[in-house]
């Protein structure tokens, strides 16, 4: 087993066919197959069930594809601080839902700590992957939220994952409009009255678990939905499409992509914790810890 053979079982696992994994890989499709088999022999499991109507994991397949992720993981950190031009630079990575203050935090470390060389990153992306981001130490620290809903099952993950939660706080649920919206100058709204306009909401991919949504109210059932993993996407469809998402309330004037927004509170409640996470017995970098030095200046709790 080897880890070419790992990134190969990955890419077939999220392509459609073999065919697509192997052009995304650029390797011809019966090498590809034969060396899945050779692994699959090696480790004396099917790893893929093959039909007429394409491949899919089999239950020994998808419990090694949760261990590969972690290898590669792993491994694609090693390359990168050893083995890339940028070994020499200092290094620092988060990992986010989509919170403004998190990329303010972001900003403020950079322009603080401001080391000579140095490749940061900050990475805007779904629930599981900011879990999965700070569990393999790709990110130093993490911001997630839950609501009462999903409290349980969001703890249950953090403990799966190895990681420590501190809350910053705890937001009602509101809703974000475009400000020519007709609906922008009300203090409050119900979910009944915007039944009628479609809701944006982040898009997690194959997490079809609502508990692992970053709104509010992840179990409503709403009649028009748009889901977008782009922030601009978003902002589009408030402008052009009359459509709204829910979030925090906290809209910010220094950033200019969201000053066309204007929140409402929403009768329908669902508070959010919010808070960052960090892997339980790791030590953190000198700019985790600025990181969160920063963090802490938006703390409510």
């Amino acid at each position: 087993m080897n880890i070419t053979q790992i990134k190969y079982v990955l890419e077939v696992a999220t392509s459609r066919s073999m065919r697509e994994a192997s052009t995304k890989l650029y390797v011809s499709q019966p090498a590809l197959s034969l060396s899945i088999r050779e692994l699959e022999e090696e480790l004396g499991i099917l790893i893929f069930e093959r039909t007429n109507k394409g491949i899919s994991l089999t239950e020994e397949g998808r419990e090694f594809v949760a261990y590969a992720k972690k290898v590669v993981g792993q491994y694609e950190i090693l390359e990168d601080r050893y083995l890339s031009k940028d070994s020499d630079k200092e290094r620092f990575s988060v990992s986010t839902q989509h919170y403004n203050f998190a990329i303010k935090a972001f900003t403020e470390l950079v322009k603080k700590e401001n080391p000579d060389k140095f490749v940061f990153s900050i990475h805007e992306t779904k629930t599981r992957q900011v879990l999965e981001d700070v569990g393999s130490l790709k990110s130093e620290v993490g911001i997630v939220s839950f609501s009462n809903e999903s409290e349980s099952v969001i703890k249950k993950l953090f403990k799966e994952y190895q990681l420590e939660f501190v809350p910053l706080m705890r937001r009602d649920a509101y809703i974000y409009v475009w400000n020519n919206h007709k609906l922008a100058g009300r203090k409050e709204i119900s979910l009944e009255e915007l039944s009628d306009y479609p809701c944006v909401l982040f898009d997690q991919s194959d997490d079809s678990n609502f508990y692992l949504t970053e709104e509010a109210l992840g179990d409503y059932d709403f009649k028009k939905v748009i889901k977008s993993d782009d922030r601009a996407t978003s902002m589009e469809m408030f402008a052009t499409l009359n459509a709204f998402s829910i979030g925090s309330g906290m809209l910010s004037g220094d950033e200019a992509i969201l000053k066309g927004l204007v929140s409402i509170k929403l009768k329908e409640n669902d508070p959010l914790t919010i808070g960052y996470i960090t892997r339980k017995g790791s030590a953190l970098s000198v700019y985790g810890s600025s990181y969160i030095e920063e963090l802490l200046k938006f703390k409510e709790l």
